[in-house]
């Protein structure tokens, strides 16, 4: 067993804002994080030259809300949600799908959406997915690579708050 200690963990600048993770913290959430990143082999995905019309389709069949969007050599472009895709169904008193054929991923998908490249940097992980489902997962090429989620995350802070008096004897500073 090991004693967490209560001093200030190792200060780091990490995008303008201080790091604070606790070494103990942040070793038992990364304990498992081989299980942070579902490889881009098994992750849904469009083209950016699929017509909507084939976006819609296959967000549909896999119920998500959002998708990755890659061009045709596998490098990351951006994300599409089916809101995206409904918007583009409206006209003023009807809702018009076939009007989805005639218009590309590419003209109306995300592309400023946050990615990262290393997907077992926790401190960048729990910033970023706190507003976001998951977070591409693109190469300094471009590559996709996968993605992390948040519910991967979620499973190791998880086991952290479930498992942490088995590993560490936690004391207040007031015990010291």
């Amino acid at each position: 067993m090991y004693l967490i200690e209560t001093e200030l963990a190792t200060m780091e600048l990490m995008k303008g804002e201080l790091s604070m993770i606790n070494s103990a913290v942040e070793h038992m959430l990364t304990e498992n994080k081989e299980k942070f990143l579902i490889p881009a082999n098994i992750v849904a995905n469009v083209l950016e030259n699929n017509n909507l019309y084939h976006a819609f389709l296959v967000l549909t069949r896999i119920k998500y809300a959002k998708i990755v969007v890659l061009d045709n050599d596998g490098r990351y472009k951006g994300l599409l949600s089916l809101a995206m895709i409904t918007e583009q169904m409206f006209e003023t008193e009807t809702i018009n799908v076939e009007k989805l054929k005639t218009i590309k991923v590419a003209d109306v998908m995300q592309t400023d959406a946050p990615t990262i490249s290393d997907p077992y940097d926790v401190e960048q992980d729990l910033h970023l997915l706190t507003d976001q489902p998951f977070l591409p997962v693109v190469a300094d090429n471009g590559d996709f690579t996968g993605i992390v989620t948040r519910r991967e995350l979620f499973k190791a802070i998880n086991h952290l708050v479930h498992d942490i008096d088995e590993e560490y004897d936690i004391i207040t500073k007031d015990q010291m």
